[in-house]
């Protein structure tokens, strides 16, 4: 590090003598020359730590771009020959020619740069069948974890695309002061270790990154976006802009919920009820897949397992919730024949007799 410190000290000298000597603001005095060249060395040393954050293809890309650009704006200048020169249009239009091709062609090339990669280079000159798709993952579905299940399901097809700036941020969460943040990043850590693991599974590390877009979640869509390919995220909120942004997203929630057993009005489930509900008399309980399901009647049934009915199904964007009717056999049976009693006579109470829809439910 000290080394570049030194080389960058030495450049901003060399640049300031050559102004001092050579004198380009003309036969001024010589400290504002001195001040000009060491003022234009440091912007060039600016423009280097700028370009380090820029991924070598976009500079190659704007670089032959630019080429491009400017060998097109000097054969347009050569080919108007013709014109007078003399004329203050057409010298104005010589040099929009001049400046606004080579402009064009850098950010062209910039914006195209992926195209430069050393895997679409060999797929132009061979016949590689099917074009790839790309899988971006962020940073909350590697940390949920599901999608290393469903990876090894063979459920994922095409390249996983991880990126650099995620593991960053995979880091940074991992080595947080936080404890509960610090697993949470030491686990997305361990689930990209067990995909990478993986036989027939392609993932890419991609250092493509974005310097003019500090969030996250943007660099997420436009890499997206470079790739033509889609998102596989958990997070609403990046699910909703992308698609507004015309990215496709792979939602693991929408996943979850689509595979979630079809439960009608009036089937029998045998669940265990764990904790009280929210209103009176209630019990709550939840399915393998995390599923919720409210049980009226179930309040002192709590660390049983007991069979209910399904009176209905509430869909929500969290997810479904079932609530269900626990069958209680002593509040289900009838009450005993009603009658006069005779003074002194002994009362008699019929046994309880279940109706034989309430039987049939409580079994």
């Amino acid at each position: 590090m000290a080394w570049f410190f030194i080389a960058r000290v030495l450049f901003i000298a060399a640049v300031g003598y050559s102004a001092y000597q050579l004198q380009p603001l003309g036969d001024a005095e010589p400290i504002p020359n001195l001040a000009f060249g060491a003022l234009l060395g440091t912007l060039v040393i600016g423009l280097e730590i700028r370009l380090k954050h820029i991924a070598m293809t976009h500079m190659l890309g704007s670089l032959i771009g630019g080429a491009i650009g400017l060998g097109a704006a000097k054969t347009l200048g050569a080919a108007l020959y013709w014109a007078d020169l003399t004329d203050r249009r057409v010298v104005f239009l010589h040099s929009v020619i001049l400046l606004g091709l080579p402009y064009l062609g850098l950010v062209m090339g910039a914006r195209n740069a992926e195209w430069l990669e050393p895997e679409r280079i060999v797929a132009l000159f061979r016949n590689t069948g099917p074009r790839r798709r790309y899988r971006v993952l962020d940073t909350s579905v590697i940390i949920d974890g599901r999608i290393a299940d469903i990876c090894e399901t063979g459920f994922m097809d095409g390249t996983l695309v991880i990126p650099q700036f995620v593991l960053k941020e995979l880091q940074f969460v991992a080595d947080s002061s936080d404890s509960m943040k610090r697993n949470r990043g030491r686990r997305g850590l361990d689930i990209l270790q067990k995909i990478q693991k993986m036989s027939g599974l392609d993932v890419m590390i991609s250092d493509v990154d974005f310097p003019e877009v500090k969030e996250v979640d943007l660099k997420l869509i436009e890499l997206a976006r470079t790739l033509e390919g889609k998102i596989v995220t958990n997070d609403f909120n990046l699910n909703k802009v992308a698609q507004l942004r015309g990215v496709d997203v792979l939602n693991i929630n929408e996943l979850a919920n689509s595979l979630k057993p079809v439960v009608l009005p009036g089937e029998l489930m045998k669940v265990f009820i764990l904790k009280e509900g929210k209103e009176y008399n209630q019990g709550v309980a939840y399915l393998d897949d995390g599923t919720m399901v409210v049980v009226d009647n179930a309040r002192k049934m709590i660390g049983k397992t007991i069979d209910v009915v399904v009176t209905s199904v509430l869909q929500t964007t969290a997810g479904k919730m079932i609530f269900g009717r626990f069958i209680d056999q002593a509040m289900a049976a009838p009450a005993p024949a009603g009658g006069a009693v005779m003074e002194g006579e002994p009362v008699r109470r019929a046994r309880p007799q279940l109706p034989p829809s309430a039987a049939a439910a409580g079994k």
